[in-house]
Parts: structure tokens; sequence; C-alpha cells
């Protein structure tokens, strides 16, 4: 399993947000990475995602946790600019990535960091961990 290191930003993709704030069956594979917050970085869409699935899936209490712990992120948040949306449309037009997706790992790209994630769609994409 990948561990991160002092040197390493990472960014975990929505899908280990949700399985990390809702203790799923992962939770526990991406806690080395979120309770890591000093190397995380939080691209604005992930914030979209995971908010709006935890709030019609766990409801207000969970999804405006993560808001709280969401706006502590000051500059390690990534918004999407228009040269970072433009990379996200190449990639996925290269990589058959959903919109989302595709600016998720455009902007881990931009960023140089590693991307963490449970999603399928990422599989064998460079600096991608899949767990």
């Amino acid at each position: 399993m990948t561990t991160p290191n002092d040197s390493e930003r990472f960014i975990v993709d929505s899908s280990g947000w949700v399985e990390y704030l809702g203790d799923g069956p992962k939770a526990q594979a991406f806690a080395p990475f979120l309770e890591k917050p000093e190397s995380l970085l939080l691209p604005t869409i992930i914030v979209y995602e995971v908010y709006k699935k935890l709030l019609r899936e766990r409801g207000s209490t969970l999804a405006e946790l993560f808001l709280s712990e969401a706006f502590g992120f000051n500059e390690r948040e990534i918004p999407l600019t228009v040269s970072s949306a433009a990379l996200a449309a190449k990639v996925s037009l290269e990589t058959k990535l959903p919109m989302a997706d595709a600016i998720i790992y455009a902007t881990a790209r931009t960023e140089r960091a590693q991307l963490i994630t449970l999603d399928a769609h990422f599989s064998g994409l460079p600096s991608v961990t899949l767990l």
C-alpha cells in the first residue's frame, strides 16, 4: 500500500473522501493521506462532488463537517482556472475521462500531486494510486 512521505503532495479523489468520512470498508486505506493535511490539496470540484454526495446520502451533519474542514484548506484549495480547464478538456479527449474526473486528474498533473482514488476510471494513468 502507498503511504505519504514528507516530500509528496496528494489529492484524494471524491471517492476517497466519501469512503473515509462514511467509514466505508476502505476508509483506513485513505486515512494516511487525509490525516496528513499539510501534504493534501483540495480541488474545488472535489468539494462540490463530496458535499453533494454527503448531503444526498448521509445528511447535512456529515456534509457540513466536511465543508467546515474544506474551508480550512486556504492556500491548499485549488480552484478551477482557465488553464486547468483547458488541460482537463485535452485530458478528457485523450483518456475518455468524464468531465469532473478529467478536471481532478488535470489538477493533480498541474500541481505535481499524486492522485489517490477508488475510481477505476483512473486506472493505468501516471501519478495515480488506485486503492
